[in-house]
């Protein structure tokens, strides 16, 4: 993984991508991957995250990641 992340780094640099659009778009896929796991839960997410549920949701907004709920089948 080590050797794909500075490949990823290189690209970006050669490309022109600046430092904090570089961390947003991190943070953003990041947390789009955490949500995803735990089932759109964002007290399950910002655990696993290690921020607190407040911050997560602030950080939801700024990024305008939609809610994907995964609702439970009743059977």
């Amino acid at each position: 993984m080590k050797d794909q992340l500075e490949t990823l780094i290189g690209r970006m640099v050669e490309g022109g991508i600046l430092f904090p659009e570089a961390v947003n778009e991190f943070e953003k896929r990041y947390i789009r991957q955490v949500l995803d796991h735990v089932k759109g839960n964002q007290t399950r997410a910002a655990r696993a995250l290690g921020i607190h549920r407040n911050t997560l949701s602030r950080k939801i907004g700024i990024f305008k990641l939609e809610p994907r709920p995964h609702r439970r089948r009743r059977g």
